[in-house]
């Protein structure tokens, strides 16, 4: 439940999803969120992916792991330079370059399938980089995003840890299912289905204890997820 900073992020980001990583709370909760995002995707075989704000390379290794084509997208040399190790140690090939999801370089329908996952929430106009993300989309092509619940203990331990002073949460937005639809609509996609994943607060005893429900809690909706998904397909 970290999030990717690509207005400019702050120096020790690599630093950061380490430690985020290796933690409990945060290796049981990448594990959930990763999973859940996978499952919406379904088989990626042979698809061009595009993984939008793509940080230390989570999402697009495991895409590529599962023979898609793909291209991770972020502004940080340093989250790039992580990824592309990552990529080395792993034996994946991933296209990884610098870019601004507010202008991505590359022409239009390049993408059959694009992920933006914890991006949204810092993005400086999350408009401007979903109708970016749609215009790089193919025909029948999908965009699922994953980002951080409004409604959820999550989100107000973020804001209040932005009250507090803390530069990288003051200016999170964080988003209901209904608001990220009309992003989609408003960039010319279809909305499709709408998941949660991780329904406990953020306290390390309680993922432990809930986490193995989750998969059976997210079929009960959103409400009091952490982690909210959506779909939305490109129209022919």
């Amino acid at each position: 439940m970290n999030a990717r900073d690509v207005r400019k992020g702050p120096e020790d980001l690599a630093q950061r999803y380490k430690n985020w990583r290796e933690g409990g709370l945060g290796a049981i909760t990448e594990h959930l969120e990763l999973a859940a995002v996978l499952d919406l995707l379904g088989s990626l075989e042979g698809k061009r992916v595009l993984d939008a704000g793509c940080g230390d390379g989570l999402y697009g290794l495991a895409a590529s792991e599962r023979g898609a084509l793909v291209t991770g997208v972020d502004l940080s040399t340093d989250m790039l330079a992580v990824a592309r190790a990552r990529s080395v140690a792993s034996g994946l090939v991933v296209d990884w370059k610098q870019a601004d999801v507010l202008a991505l370089p590359f022409p239009d329908a390049s993408f059959d399938v694009v992920i933006a996952i914890t991006m949204l929430c810092v993005v400086t106009d999350a408009g401007c980089a979903v109708g970016e993300l749609s215009r790089v989309l193919a025909p029948e092509g999908r965009l699922v995003i994953g980002d951080l619940h409004r409604w959820s203990l999550w989100a107000l331990s973020r804001r209040i840890r932005g009250w507090a002073g803390n530069a990288f949460w003051s200016g999170a937005h964080f988003w209901t299912a209904h608001e990220l639809q009309k992003l989609l609509t408003d960039a010319n996609l279809r909305p499709g289905r709408v998941r949660g994943a991780v329904y406990y607060p953020p306290v390390g005893a309680l993922a432990c204890l809930i986490a193995p429900m989750d998969p059976s809690l997210s079929r009960l909706g959103t409400f009091g997820s952490g982690f909210l998904m959506v779909e939305g397909v490109k129209s022919k």
